[in-house]
Order: structure tokens, then C-alpha cells, then sequence
């Protein structure tokens, strides 16, 4: 079978705004010895592909006319003559960093983040080596599987990182997007109890229905901290996924127990403070910055996602043509879960 030798891809000529985003024709590269020819399925939209768009993520230097997207569930058309891992017709995702095997991140790895620094996945077909590819579970579809290199990944490295969370301990989870859907759904396989805020009545309500046991919302009870005190007796939480960034990490470290963590993973909440070292030091805390995770860390993740047969929380699916409507749609934080869009 004749490989393809063109494909769709949406492209910003410039950065600025996602209104950039133009459709356009690319050129697909035949695999090498040891990389992969992937047919795109579906691509999750993140955080971080709306300010990539508006210029406002500290890239450094992003590939000409750069093709955006990280997170991608495909089906392998083709593989290069030395790999043995993967045949044609297997379901893959794509690791965010293609060079994050194993171990800590680095300079290297990072410069190595699809849709960023090289070229993403809002492409139909995309070739790859064959190491940044990990195997979808069954039970997934291509649209669920799309939301795992990123949001899931990011959540897992945080709470099954240096120190993992067990049956027993306290999370608090900050708002209803996609890392911290995926944490609280990790959260309660583990056992761990869960607390969730967020500023509507109604995704508390989902959040709820996911397993949390306590659910606050910000709005109406804007110090939080006090109150997820008072659920822990006095003592606070084991673990926070922070979102909010300096909007609302005082109040994060106000939250925790002494020598707890908490996973910096977003800036949603803007803000400007600089009185975080008094607490920090008071708490012990511990404040541990989050880069995605490792092509190991991934595969061991879709084993507690087969063995528990969780399902990633899609709030909305838009065709390959309306993606500049799903950017729009991110951007109005209406969602609760995940934005995909389907490629093919």
C-alpha cells in the first residue's frame, strides 16, 4: 500500500492570536529505520496551546509556521525497518516530549515538546519515533485517548510521583479542567479522599459524581482554605493540584498539612503575590513544579487506567475543520473535563 504523501495540518504563520490558525497542505515524511507514519485520530486541546497561540508561553524559539497540538491518538500506518515495538493497525499516543523517556526532564527533553518548540499533531498524519509512542487501552476510544499524554499524565506524575498518594491521604483538587478531573479520578482509585472547588454549583456537581467527598465552592466561600482546614480536622491535606498559580497559591500552602505537596501545574488564576515565603517555610511545604512526565511514567499510567477501566471526562468534541471554534471554546472556560477535536 502506497504511503501518504500529503496532509492537512493547521498551521499559525505568526503568533498572537488563535485566529492565526490557518488550514493548509504539508508534506508527510516516509518513517526512518526507527520511527513510525501515524494517522491522527483525535487531538486534546490544552492550556497551553491557547497561549502558545497568543504568544504568551515562554517558548524561546518555535518552529516556522508551526504546526500546534500535543496530544494526539492515531493508528500506525507504517513503521521503519528496525522497530519491533509497534506494526501497522496498533492504537498509539504520542509521549508530549519525544525525547522524555525516563527519568527527570531537562533542557534537552523540553526541546523536544510537540507543538511548540517542533512541530505538534493538528495534522492528519504525523511520523514519529517510535520510542515516544505508548499503547492506548482497549477500553478507550480514539477521542478519550487524545486527553492521556498531557492533563493525565500530568496528573498522575503528580500524585504518583516521589512521594504517591495512598489510601487514607487528603487531595485537593482546584477547579474542574482536565488535570484536575483526571487527579481526583486518580485520587480516588488510590483510596485518597478528595476535596474539589471550583466556582459553579454545577461542576461541583460532576466533580461529585466523579467521587469527590467534598466539594467547595470558591465563590461563595472565597477562604477556602479555612474551610478545607475544618475537613481535615485541623490538620490539612496531603497533596494539592495547584492550577490557580499566584492567584491562589498562598492559600494552597494554607491548605496543607506540614511537609505536604503541593504539584505546581497551571497559573489560571493570575494574580501577583509576593508574601509565599513566610508559609512556605512554616509548612515545610513541599512545591514541586510539574513538566508532563516520561514515556515510562505514561505506560505505567495506562496500567492503573486498564486495571481501574477509567474513563477520561470529554466535555466536547469539534470537527478537524472548526478547530480555531474549539481554541474559542477553551478559551471560555465553560468546559468541565476535556476539548478534543476530531482529525479523522
Amino acid at each position: 500500500m502506497a504511503l501518504p504523501t500529503t496532509t492537512k495540518q493547521f498551521i499559525l504563520p505568526k503568533l498572537g492570536s488563535y485566529d492565526y490558525l490557518t488550514l493548509s497542505q504539508g508534506a508527510v515524511r516516509p518513517p526512518k529505520a526507527t520511527e513510525a507514519l501515524i494517522r491522527v485520530h483525535a487531538v486534546s486541546l490544552q492550556y497551553r496551546d491557547l497561549i502558545i497561540a497568543k504568544n504568551q508561553y515562554p517558548l524561546g524559539k518555535s518552529a516556522e509556521n508551526l504546526v500546534p497540538g500535543s496530544d494526539l491518538a492515531g493508528e500506525i500506518v507504517a513503521v521503519g525497518e528496525d522497530v519491533t515495538a509497534f506494526k501497522a493497525g496498533d492504537r498509539v499516543c504520542a509521549n508530549f516530549s519525544i525525547r522524555h523517556l525516563d527519568g527527570d526532564p531537562s533542557p534537552e527533553t523540553m526541546g523536544a515538546s510537540l507543538g511548540g518548540s517542533i512541530h505538534g499533531v493538528l495534522t492528519q498524519y504525523i511520523t514519529l519515533p517510535a520510542e515516544a509512542l505508548v499503547s492506548i487501552p482497549e477500553h478507550l476510544s480514539y477521542e478519550e485517548a487524545s486527553t492521556l499524554p498531557c492533563a493525565a499524565l500530568t496528573a498522575y506524575n503528580a500524585l504518583l510521583g516521589p512521594v504517591p498518594v495512598k489510601a487514607g491521604d487528603f487531595v485537593l483538587v482546584q477547579g474542574t479542567g482536565g488535570v484536575s478531573i483526571f487527579g481526583l479520578q486518580f485520587a480516588v482509585a488510590s483510596g485518597a479522599t478528595v476535596i474539589a472547588t471550583s466556582s459553579s454549583d454545577e461542576k461541583l456537581k460532576l466533580a461529585g459524581e466523579l467521587g469527590a467527598k467534598h466539594l467547595i465552592n470558591y465563590k461563595k466561600n472565597p477562604e477556602w482554605q479555612e474551610e478545607v482546614k475544618k475537613i481535615t480536622g485541623g490538620r490539612g491535606v496531603d497533596h494539592v493540584i495547584e492550577v490557580g498559580g499566584p492567584g491562589t497559591l498562598l492559600k494552597s500552602i494554607q491548605s496543607i498539612k506540614h511537609a505536604g505537596w503541593i504539584h505546581i501545574i497551571g497559573f489560571v488564576a493570575g494574580g501577583q503575590d509576593s508574601s509565599l515565603v513566610g508559609p512556605i517555610i512554616g509548612t515545610a511545604a513541599n512545591l514541586r513544579g510539574i513538566l508532563i512526565g516520561s514515556v515510562r511514567q505514561f505506560k505505567d499510567m495506562n496500567r492503573l487506567i486498564a486495571t481501574h477501566n477509567l474513563r477520561p471526562v470529554i466535555n466536547k468534541v469539534f470537527p478537524f475543520e472548526q478547530t480555531p471554534e474549539a481554541y474559542k471554546y477553551l478559551e471560555s472556560q465553560a468546559h468541565v473535563g476535556k476539548v478534543v477535536i476530531k482529525v479523522s
